[in-house]
């Protein structure tokens, strides 16, 4: 069972930026596609951005051009670098990763986008 922890959230002015980490419990995420979805209150969850074991990125529309994925596979943790943040990114982030026809997810981390 692959245990994966979100930090780096909180509240940040529109315009700012943050920088969210997911960290893996097992060394499998080197062979994992691994990715970024949001949920904000009365809507789906949907992708922020993913990011293959071989380094291959797709992202969101939303957020093509703002948003950074990354990886390190020394430390089994996959960042997300927020940029131009804007009121409407507000939601709840989940990490996600994906091997063996198994998905796990994170308990999420709060990103709020307020004056």
């Amino acid at each position: 069972q692959v245990q994966l922890v979100e930090s780096g959230g909180g509240l940040v002015q529109p315009g700012g930026s943050l920088r969210l980490s997911c960290a893996a419990s097992e060394s499998i995420f080197r062979l994992s596609n691994v990715g970024w979805y949001h949920q904000a209150p009365g809507k789906e969850r949907e992708l922020v951005a993913r990011i293959t074991s071989g380094g291959s990125t797709n992202y969101g529309d939303s957020v093509e051009g703002r948003f950074t994925i990354s990886r390190d596979n020394a430390k089994n943790t996959v960042y997300l670098q927020m940029n131009t943040l804007k009121p409407e990114d507000t939601a709840v982030y989940y990490c996600n990763l994906y091997v063996n026809r198994v998905n796990y997810w994170g308990k999420g981390t709060l990103v709020t986008v307020s004056p």
